[in-house]
């Protein structure tokens, strides 16, 4: 079979060139739609479930909600884990469902169970959380106003600010942003959500012989529309609608909650009635300048992070003309800054690593056709195995493309090509140039073709690994059995094809120096060694010993590579029971002793304390992650590395 397919491709090589170039375009074409990251994501098919119940402690929390929902959710199909958290007015519960589990068929299993659940009176209904992962949050802008420095501010100015800030990001920019394709939730975290607040008084109430529950009836009834059907008359059909929604604080005041003697009693007589906000449980602070509204863009599970952060940027550019004069929108984190840093290190390293080959290979084998022609197996084998990164759904990443060897990729190539040289040059007299480079092909095509089915077959416990180890280094593993599939195809088509056509037709084979210098420090070692069998054998024993049994146990392990993506995030914990004004207090101290010391490394910092109104990170208020992008290396004074920095700043 191997016979006849080098027989084939010799005979009709326009065709085989032909096949390689077609092979070429579709691995442009799988390259440009390949979704690219900067590691691949682990996260199994999770669902959140949030409630909020601002009323409701830890423990009725735990009892009133947590607990109901986990047993109505529990033997649910395909379930793999559950597990929850119960905090003051927050209950959410996560539930992990098997590896390969459509996210879809998870979410749509936990509504029809959530359909018939039955919580207590007055408790929200259960939310999902957004369709995306732990990876899925690649977007972060700040709202802040032009030229204010909240820090120093008096409460009742912060809080009115932060109140506009609040109501332009939930208003105009929030909506704008949720339509970008890919986006599966823009979250808001900080600032003072507005709300209408009817604030009863007890003494007022007892004053008018009234019950709390009264004046909750009266707005409630009071509060909406209806319709009354349609009235014709002369041809015309008019329609009919009760128009009872209030739209203003004096509205809310007017309703009447009850009537004595025919006076009648509003809701202003036994409330104050005044604009204020929904209860925190988190605040954002930037820059040292006291508090701010962030902004947060979440990925929907599957997509492609570069895409959509750009498109997020896109967007977030159109809106900016749009909003008021006073209001600043500042980027302040971007996924894609880490993509495109990774993506050109693997693209820098596979170009370098190229040139590197086709240098070593003029080297070793004397001849710059030749090199030439085995080289072009490199970008051949790298687009074939984009094609099947595509098909298969792989990232291109930092683990599944910096694993490809260029050394395995051309090896098949340099043996397949090397023969070729040494039967032109020791040419029978009589025969073709086309027989002897076939003769030279069938020659080396078992063993090189069966050295590259070993190496296949060394990848292929990786790919029985499950979890989180698998969903780390499949892709890995996937990635270089395609590189391998397609050198091999090349080498038994392509390479006998370009070397009929391209290497000279007067050829001598001659021994490089680099070689000659390789065998006159090789030969004398390798008799030495022959002559001193059992010595050679103790050594490597020996070596092997001293390696395995002192020297592997105390070197470092890492399940991955660490990224200094250019950004830093630090944890701070405080005491349980901190306030929030505290928090964000301690969190503007630290931003701005950071921005004191590190002027030239620091380029944005903000402090999260608390949860966002999603609460995909259910954080108390005592807990803060203070966010450092950095500035570019080359223009840092105060350390070389990060890690340096880090220590630094430890400091």
């Amino acid at each position: 079979m191997l016979s006849a397919i080098l027989n084939l491709s010799l005979r009709y090589r326009g065709l085989v060139i032909l096949g390689a170039l077609i092979l070429g375009a579709l691995g442009i074409f799988s390259l440009q739609n390949l979704d690219i990251d900067a590691f691949p994501d682990t996260t199994p098919a999770q669902v959140q479930i949030n409630t909020v119940a601002p009323a409701l402690g830890p423990l009725e929390v735990e009892q009133q909600i947590t607990i109901p929902l986990e047993q109505s959710l529990g033997a649910m199909p395909r379930l793999a884990d559950m597990r929850s958290i119960s905090k003051f007015g927050m209950s959410q519960v996560v539930v992990t469902f098997r590896e390969g589990t459509d996210i879809y068929f998870a979410r749509n299993q936990i509504n029809e169970r959530l359909s018939s659940l039955e919580l207590s009176p007055g408790i929200p209904r259960p939310r999902l959380g957004p369709v995306s992962t732990g990876l899925g949050e690649v977007f972060h802008y700040n709202l802040t106003l032009r030229g204010v420095d909240l820090s120093t501010a008096k409460p009742e100015l912060v809080e009115e600010k932060l109140t506009y800030l609040r109501t332009v990001h939930d208003w105009q920019v929030r909506p704008k942003l949720r339509t970008v394709p890919g986006v599966a939730e823009i979250n808001s975290w900080g600032g003072f959500e507005r709300q209408y607040q009817v604030r009863i008084d007890p003494r007022r109430l007892l004053k008018f012989g009234l019950t709390f529950e009264q004046v909750c009836t009266a707005v409630y009834e009071n509060n909406r529309n209806s319709g009354g059907g349609n009235i014709v008359r002369n041809d015309q059909m008019l329609l009919v609608q009760g128009v009872g929604r209030t739209s203003s604080l004096q509205e809310i005041g007017d309703i009447v909650v009850s009537a004595e003697k025919g006076i009648p009693i509003f809701v202003r007589d036994v409330a104050d009635v005044e604009i204020g906000a929904e209860i925190r449980r988190g605040a954002v602070t930037a820059e040292g300048r006291g508090e701010v509204v962030l902004g947060l863009g979440f990925m929907l599970m599957g997509e492609n992070t570069r895409h959509v952060t750009q498109a997020l940027k896109a967007r977030l550019e159109e809106i900016k003309p749009t909003l008021p004069r006073d209001v600043e929108i500042v980027t302040v984190y971007d996924r894609t800054e880490l993509v495109d840093h990774v993506i050109g290190t693997v693209r820098k390293n596979l170009f370098e690593g190229g040139l590197f080959v086709v240098a070593v290979l003029f080297l070793f084998l004397g001849n710059l056709r030749a090199s030439l022609i085995v080289a072009v197996a490199i970008p051949l084998s790298l687009l074939c195995a984009f094609s099947g990164m595509l098909k298969f759904g792989i990232a291109a990443s930092l683990l599944s493309l910096g694993a490809v060897d260029f050394g395995m990729v051309v090896d098949s190539s340099v043996v397949m090509v090397e023969n070729c040289i040494r039967h032109l040059a020791h040419g029978a007299h009589g025969k073709s140039r086309l027989e002897l480079i076939r003769e030279a092909a069938v020659e080396v095509r078992k063993p090189t073709l069966f050295g590259e089915l070993i190496i296949m077959i060394v990848y292929l416990p990786i790919l029985t690994l499950e979890g989180i180890e698998g969903k780390l280094f499949r892709p890995m593993a996937l990635t270089v059995i395609f590189a391998l599939i397609g050198s091999m195809i090349l080498s038994m088509t392509l390479m006998p094809v370009l070397a009929s056509l391209v290497l000279p037709r007067r050829i001598s084979e001659r021994e490089p120096l680099l070689m000659r210098l390789a065998h006159a420090i090789h030969n004398p070692v390798l008799n030495l060694c022959m002559h001193h069998k059992w010595a050679v054998l103790g050594i490597a024993a020996g070596v092997l010993t001293v390696a395995f049994g002192m020297i592997a146990p105390h070197l470092g392990a890492e399940f991955v590579p660490r990224l200094s993506e250019g950004a830093l995030v630090i944890g701070v914990t405080r005491l349980a029971g901190t306030d929030l004004e505290s928090s964000v207090r301690n969190n503007t101290q630290i931003e701005k002793a950071l921005l004191r010391e590190f002027p030239d490394e620091i380029r944005h910092i903000w402090s999260r304390a608390g949860t966002a109104e999603v609460a995909t990170d259910p954080m108390g208020v005592e807990l803060t992650d203070v966010c450092i992008s950095l500035q570019p290396r080359s223009q840092w004074k105060r350390a070389a590395t990060q890690a340096e920095l880090i220590a630094e700043m430890q400091k």
